[in-house]
């Protein structure tokens, strides 16, 4: 089943390749979407595919590269569109 998840990581987690760590899993495990850096220092994801592959993704954000230290992940579900061809990282 596919679907779509609006994603907020909080923490330390600007200036730690977050982004790249970001895009490097969402590649290997078929995950489209996108990922940006946003003003108040928290980063945004909207991820879409499998199921399973979006939540090991989720896992794998609450992680984070080894310079961040993330304090908070906010999920939510949203529905599914398939507008994405491949996954991306946005600039503000």
């Amino acid at each position: 089943m596919k679907v779509r998840k609006h994603v907020w990581i909080s923490g330390i987690v600007q200036g730690v390749f977050f982004r790249r760590f970001t895009w490097e899993h969402a590649r290997r495990l078929g995950v489209t979407g996108w990922v940006r850096n946003l003003m108040d220092g928290r980063v945004e994801a909207v991820l879409e595919g499998e199921e399973d592959a979006v939540q090991t993704l989720i896992e794998r954000l609450h992680e984070g590269p080894p310079a961040a230290h993330v304090t908070h992940v906010e999920v939510v579900d949203e529905p599914y569109t398939g507008e994405f061809e491949d996954f991306e990282i946005r600039y503000f």
